[in-house]
């Protein structure tokens, strides 16, 4: 079976956005979690999609023009992350979007989709966000394995990561790496 592997880059305090609605801590979005090898497909949240559409189109598209969210030039591995996600299939969990301009993108109506599409053949799938969708995919028992970037900075009011959750998961640590500035990669089974 396929496993879904959850990856987010959090505060020390667990929040996955500041107070203004973004995670201005982080410098770059690029995949950092070792996935690439191991996936064929990304599930995206549909409060996450759109933004998340408009963001890799630009990197696509930009140049060396600014991003939208960042204001910032897209980094290398930026870049990188984009050409990989514009060949990989997207599942975008969602009750009410209909329409994605990203080829290869395909909705997933519920959580019995989910489980059907980790029983079908292929690699693992990475669970890019948003946080309302990892929480339900967490409660229902379909994350498989968290991967977190922890960044060295306690935001205080934001998105906390696991806002929701209200079932005790227990998880067992398969990695643990420093990284440069301070940052932590975390990798869970979640058992």
């Amino acid at each position: 079976m396929r496993k879904l592997i959850a990856g987010f880059k959090v505060s020390v305090d667990g929040r996955i956005t500041g107070s203004e609605g973004y995670a201005d801590w982080v410098e770059a979005w690029s995949e950092d979690y070792g996935l690439t090898a191991q996936i064929d497909g990304c599930l995206v949240g549909g409060g996450m999609y759109p933004g998340y559409e408009t963001y890799w189109t630009a990197i696509q598209t930009a140049g060396e023009a600014p991003l939208p969210m960042t204001g910032k030039r897209a980094t290398a591995r930026e870049a990188e992350w984009g050409r990989f996600a514009a060949q990989t299939k997207h599942y975008v969990l969602s009750t009410t979007l209909t329409v994605a301009h990203w080829p290869n993108t395909r909705f997933l109506r519920n959580l019995d989709e989910v489980a059907a599409l980790k029983q079908m053949p292929g690699r693992d799938i990475y669970l890019m966000g948003g946080g309302r969708a990892a929480v339900s995919l967490i409660e229902a028992g379909l994350v498989d394995e968290l991967r977190l970037i922890v960044h060295p900075i306690i935001v205080g009011p934001g998105t906390a990561l696991f806002a929701g959750v209200t079932r005790r998961r227990n998880l067992e640590l398969r990695n643990v790496q420093s990284l440069s500035h301070g940052q932590l990669s975390l990798i869970y089974e979640v058992v």
